[in-house]
């Protein structure tokens, strides 16, 4: 019985699972995944991976800088600077000038504009100064015969002073040279006639004088005597502030810094203040004003001229002032002396000039080449080989120049000339004091 129900059992099994097995061998087979797909697959798994790191980075990143950001904030880092971007620095004032610092943050680098407000010096400075006009005689040769014809220049000046009959003004000596007529012309428009009071060539400097009697009281009302300063104290980098006849066409302003100190230039025997404030034709004779409206040097465009452009030269006021005391006692010339009254010393003369001065070592002034016989020159001992360098308190650097001061003296002055007298130790300074003669005393061709 047992032996009859295996073989029956196994049986029943085996035909059970052929029947399973034959069922699986009649189901498709799977068709194998493509290659690109299988790319593809991996492609998104990588970019879910990337995105859910850089979701992790974004999160402690952001923890991190809000935590740096507390603690800075805690430590009161970066106050200042946030205050100097969103507010706008309060005025500071010196004087009259008033700046104003504007920070701008539109990059990483911070950068910074100072825009600086002149308008109050130049009210407070502006009525010192005044335009001149120079009228002259210009001599040109044309096919050889000397011809005349006039002429015009321009130029600046300062208000320095008064006494009783006159108002005072400073300019440079090349302004007024060779005048046949000067006028100024102060803040108002105002035109009056000015005379020469006395100068020095060698400074370039020269005081000039008004009548008092000669201004509208309106006009007086409107103008002031400048304020010097003090320019031993400059500092290079401050600011400096220019006023002047530039180009004669009425007064203008013009700024910038003190470039340089102690400049030397030329023949000139300033140490000079330099500066990038525009110093154009015109601007000669007028004012370097400091931060308070104090004149601190004295423009000139000649010592410069135009060759560079940003490179001005004024004359220090403190080396000035002594000279500009000196010139302002000195006697007005009056109108020119007729050319028959005329006075002369009575001697030929060669420029000694700077080149020459430094090659023989001979002081700057008129050499005497010859003393003519029956003279003042004679009379007061003057002899061939001196050198005149100064005429009646004035400094000589040409014949010309010499002879354009007597213009203004008449026969029988007396006035005081300046020698150098060569010796064997060198040049030695003499003062000798001569009465003027006259031209047809001599005979003097």
């Amino acid at each position: 019985m047992y032996g009859n129900n295996y073989p029956n059992d196994f049986d029943d099994n085996i035909n059970n699972t052929q029947g399973i097995y034959s069922s699986y061998q009649n189901v498709p087979p799977v068709p194998p995944v493509p290659e690109k797909k299988k790319k593809e697959h991996k492609l998104l798994k990588k970019l879910a991976i990337a995105a859910g790191v850089g979701m992790c980075f974004g999160v402690f990143a952001g923890a991190g800088f809000y935590s740096v950001k507390s603690t800075a904030e805690l430590l009161g880092i970066g106050q200042q600077e946030k205050s100097a971007v969103e507010t706008q620095a309060p005025v500071q004032q010196q004087g009259d000038i008033e700046s104003s610092n504007v920070v701008s943050t539109n990059n990483a680098n911070a950068v910074t504009t100072v825009t600086t407000d002149v308008t109050g010096v130049v009210k407070q400075a502006m009525p010192s100064i005044v335009a001149i006009t120079n009228m002259y005689t210009e001599e040109y040769n044309f096919f050889g015969q000397k011809m005349e014809s006039p002429n015009e220049a321009s130029g600046s000046g300062i208000i320095v002073g008064e006494n009783d009959t006159e108002l005072l003004v400073v300019t440079n000596q090349h302004v007024i040279a060779g005048a046949d007529e000067l006028s100024v012309q102060f803040i108002d428009g105002e035109q009056v006639k000015a005379k020469v009071k006395g100068y020095d060539s060698e400074k370039d400097l020269a005081v000039i004088a008004v009548a008092l009697d000669e201004i509208k009281s309106s006009t007086r009302e409107q103008i002031v005597i400048a304020s010097l300063g003090d320019s031993d104290n400059l500092t290079v980098g401050e600011p400096a502030i220019a006023i002047g006849n530039a180009l004669g066409y009425g007064q203008s302003v013009t700024t910038g810094v003190i470039s340089a100190l102690d400049r030397e230039l030329g023949d000139s025997s300033n140490k000079l203040i330099q500066t990038d404030a525009a110093i154009n034709p015109g601007n000669s004779g007028g004012a370097l004003l400091n931060v308070s409206g104090e004149v601190i040097g004295i423009n000139s465009n000649k010592i410069g001229g135009t060759v560079v452009e940003g490179m001005g030269y004024a004359i220090p006021i403190s080396s000035a002032k002594p000279i500009i005391e000196d010139l302002m006692s000195k006697t007005t010339k009056g109108e020119p002396v007729a050319e028959k009254d005329k006075a002369y010393l009575g001697i030929s003369g060669v420029n000694v000039t700077e080149e020459v001065s430094q090659v023989y070592g001979m002081p700057k002034g008129v050499y005497v080449g010859q003393v003519y016989e029956g003279t003042a020159a004679e009379r007061a001992g003057l002899v061939k080989g001196d050198i005149i360098t100064k005429f009646d308190g004035s400094s000589v650097s040409s014949m010309e120049e010499l002879q354009s001061m007597m213009d203004y003296y008449a026969a029988g002055s007396e006035v005081e000339l300046t020698i150098q007298q060569g010796s064997p130790n060198g040049y030695q300074e003499k003062k000798v004091t001569i009465i003027l003669g006259s031209k047809a005393e001599a005979d003097i061709g």
